[in-house]
């Protein structure tokens, strides 16, 4: 497949945006990428998936509140520039120093900013059964809103079940 841009060279990149549900494909040569502005390569062409988070990550929001004030993650210090800057986050505890900041650009790269993958057997015991209260919870709305009272009362005696053992 040749360049869509300047018909030469063969494809080594190919890009995918989505603008208001628009969805828009390029298909470059390494060098037309470059004139194209989304992605920088290295001189030793090596490209690593934190090369590729900090473009996401300094790429400007609209939808983004502007901070002013520079704060530092309580366990491990690190602000929000820094991570913007190496694409990468300092500890755990920087989920919850930068939750707001983080989760449109964790919605925009994964589309969701919650977990809805496999869990761990051996240490997702309460996370299955909170995962698994989410799901009752929404059925038992399904069930009201069918009119399915019996059912609706059998998933309200299993979520009442999971509270328990979540609470012991």
């Amino acid at each position: 497949m040749l360049c869509d841009d300047c018909k030469e060279r063969p494809v080594s990149v190919h890009i995918t945006k989505i603008n208001n549900n628009q969805k828009t494909e390029k298909h470059l040569c390494e060098q037309c990428a470059q004139k194209y502005g989304e992605i920088q390569f290295s001189t030793d062409n090596q490209f690593s998936v934190q090369d590729f988070l900090k473009g996401m990550f300094n790429h400007s929001f609209t939808n983004v509140p502007q901070y002013r004030e520079e704060t530092h993650c309580p366990n491990c210090g690190m602000t929000y520039s820094d991570f913007s800057r190496n694409g990468k986050i300092g500890c755990g505890e920087c989920y919850a120093a930068y939750g707001e900041r983080l989760e449109p650009l964790l919605r925009r790269i994964h589309g969701t900013s919650t977990h809805t993958g496999k869990i761990p057997k051996r240490s997702g015991g309460k996370l299955a059964l909170k995962q698994r209260l989410k799901q009752l919870k929404q059925e038992l709305e399904q069930c009201v809103g069918r009119e399915e009272y019996e059912q609706a009362a059998k998933v309200r005696d299993e979520i009442k079940a999971i509270d328990k053992k979540l609470q012991d």
